[in-house]
């Protein structure tokens, strides 16, 4: 089994997971061994999951303004976590292929490999609600046969992706990329660098 192919099982089994409650506040139960590539991944999913609800339910125009700020500050809050744990899967990636001489004139590819996984779990979970709206017993004809269009260039998109970030990862490992990783530096949740929280202007 790919890398890629792997990683997308493991990302469709968290999104069927949450949605056995299909609610964002409960518990857990990551089913892999503490810090492996496999649970970081079901993790990645997990948080994608809350999010993707999150952003559901603050698009409702009739939310209370209160609860609509609580969940702003929730969604900031995860997308943060989503940020350090594509950094912490590159930091696998890293690892892994640290003994890896890297032949002359490799070049460094635009996205990493975190940062494509977090691409292919975000599909797993537009693959999972498209399914549903190609399902949808109240929805009329055109809503489905519109869904089922979607879904066939979804499932394109997963494949596509899936190929080339499988054929990174062979790069990499055969020197012919390199990697790098560069934090985020998100200013805007970092009160030394937000104005509005430092006290500028």
């Amino acid at each position: 089994m790919t890398f890629s192919n792997m990683s997308y099982s493991i990302f469709e089994q968290a999104t069927r997971d949450y949605h056995v409650t299909d609610r964002v506040d409960a518990p857990v139960h990551n089913p892999y061994p503490f810090r492996s590539i496999e649970y970081y991944l079901y993790l990645k999913n997990r948080i994608d999951a809350l999010q993707w609800h999150l952003e559901d339910v603050i698009r409702n125009p009739g939310i209370d303004p209160v609860e609509a700020l609580a969940i702003k500050r929730r969604i900031d809050h995860s997308n943060q976590e989503r940020t350090d744990l594509v950094e912490l899967i590159d930091r696998y990636f890293l690892d892994l292929y640290k003994d890896v001489r890297v032949k002359p004139g490799a070049s460094i590819n635009t996205e990493s490999p975190a940062w494509a996984l977090d691409r292919l779990s975000i599909l797993a979970l537009k693959l999972y609600h498209m399914h549903r709206e190609v399902d949808r017993k109240d929805a009329d004809a055109d809503h489905r046969e519109r869904c089922e269009g979607k879904l066939a260039v979804l499932r394109e998109q997963r494949a596509d992706l899936c190929l080339a970030l499988d054929r990174l990862l062979e790069e990499i490992a055969e020197g012919e990329k390199y990697m790098k990783v560069y934090r985020q530096m998100k200013m805007y949740n970092d009160p030394a660098l937000n104005p509005v929280l430092y006290g500028g202007k």
